[in-house]
């Protein structure tokens, strides 16, 4: 399921990896993370440079077309039989760390993109991070298992990797929590044979 999900994200986010470019510093190093990592391959079947249309048959068997909108930039470089590589990540990381007095839970999105220099194949990299400040609802320190509740009510348990990061932490304090994900999506030829 992951895999067709990272398979239909990729064609439908395929414009935002090659728009833009941007770069910030990475978060501090968590104590706690999590990581999903999935890799897709699919191969242009056909491309009609004038309407901007590109089909894409995946892995799997199936197709999929649409139009590649003007930040796309490269598009001339594509062919037919060439190689499109998407990389998908995803990763939870826990900070413990108190938040000010009077601080409310909150969520604050950025993005980071990247794409590749003018004339090169087309390749970029999208990155969404989403800072979360969480109030704990519930340690259980022999499981190293904290319940946080988020700015819009909801219920995560997180496991923390080392469990003396909860010995500082009590239930009603705030704690920081960052969730990333990126997508990198590369085309390459396909050497004649």
């Amino acid at each position: 399921m992951l895999k067709r999900n990272a398979t239909l994200c990729a064609s439908a986010v395929l414009l935002l990896a090659l728009a833009g470019c941007a770069s910030t510093e990475p978060p501090p190093k968590p104590e706690m993370t999590k990581v999903n990592a999935v890799q897709t391959e699919a191969t242009v079947t056909a491309i009609d440079q004038k309407k901007r249309m590109v089909t894409l048959k995946f892995e799997d068997g199936h197709s999929t077309t649409f139009k590649a909108g003007p930040e796309v930039r490269n598009l001339a470089q594509v062919r037919k039989g060439d190689t499109v590589r998407t990389s998908y990540y995803e990763s939870l990381a826990v900070r413990v760390e108190k938040a000010a007095p009077g601080a409310k839970p909150s969520e604050k999105v950025t993005s980071d993109t990247a794409r590749a220099p003018l004339g090169e194949m087309p390749a970029g990299v999208v990155t969404n991070y989403v800072d979360v400040t969480a109030q704990v609802t519930a340690l259980d320190r022999s499981r190293a298992l904290a319940t946080l509740k988020g700015p819009r009510g909801n219920l995560v348990d997180v496991k923390v990797r080392d469990p003396s990061t909860l010995d500082n932490v009590k239930v009603g304090d705030m704690v920081n929590v960052t969730y990333t994900e990126s997508l990198a999506i590369e085309v390459e030829r396909t050497a004649k044979k």
